[in-house]
């Protein structure tokens, strides 16, 4: 418990006036990443049900997609901007690192965080229209189970950051474990809160292979790019993972 308390403060800006200590071992709340994604969910779920009495669809796919973005204080939707700023300004890996150090903004972080947010207003209005508003519960949630893969075998090219408290640190019992509570949520979630066939609960635990596999090509792209992972490169996989999961099952149950 101390762990999650530790890492929802961490990740997210859900006040929690609880003062649980350090924790030496603070990379083992990897385990916990997806239950944040869980709280998250439901968070922005809440929101959600309780906007549409108020709004029309595209304006409560607007608020819900705002308010991930300041329950998280910005933090991964920063490291969106400056991943693509750096990997892709066309510099040496030494260069690309200092870009995302950068507190500035880039054409190409623009254009990413601009086309990346109507993106996801998109598709969570054509869900919201089919009357399929709680499968956004799931999309932080399978968003940070990709970070365990983000974080597995992998090394950071810098000697500081926040990052380094988690790359390299991921195991794969993390990926198994976190993989198979996300699963039993879906199920638990989709059959007793929402009285879900059996069919849709299993695209929507399908929904994790498009996203490890996002996260593995990405992963390997960032490496040809500059040697590692960084912060910002976890990020920038939590948010693009988050945009998979609402495509694929878009495609999936539309």
């Amino acid at each position: 418990m101390k762990r999650f308390i530790l890492i929802l403060q961490f990740m997210t800006r859900i006040p929690i006036n609880i003062d649980v200590g350090f924790d030496e071992d603070f990379h083992k709340s990897l385990y916990y990443f997806p239950l944040v994604g869980f709280v998250l969910g439901v968070l922005s779920f809440t929101i959600g049900v309780v906007s549409i009495k108020l709004f029309d669809p595209f304006i409560v796919s607007i608020i819900i997609t705002l308010s991930m973005i300041l329950l998280t204080g910005g933090l991964h939707i920063d490291g969106v901007g400056d991943t693509f700023d750096a990997l892709y300004s066309y510099r040496n890996k030494e260069k690309m690192l200092e870009i995302m150090k950068d507190s500035r903004l880039g054409t190409n972080s623009l254009l990413a965080i601009i086309f990346l947010i109507l993106m996801k207003v998109g598709f969570i209005y054509s869900l919201i229209k089919y009357n399929l508003l709680w499968i956004i519960i799931f999309m932080p949630v399978v968003s940070r189970l990709s970070v365990l893969l983000m974080t597995y075998k992998t090394v950071t090219p810098r000697k500081k950051g926040m990052g380094n408290l988690f790359i390299g640190k991921g195991t794969f019992d993390m990926i198994v474990i976190g993989t198979t509570y996300t699963i039993i949520f879906m199920i638990l979630i989709g059959r007793f809160a929402f009285n879900e066939s059996n069919i849709m609960i299993i695209k929507m635990a399908t929904s994790i292979i498009p996203v490890f596999l996002f996260t593995y090509i990405f992963k390997k792209h960032v490496y040809k790019k500059i040697d590692g992972v960084t912060g910002d490169i976890l990020g920038c996989t939590i948010e693009i993972s988050e945009l998979v999961y609402l495509i694929y099952m878009y495609l999936l149950v539309i």
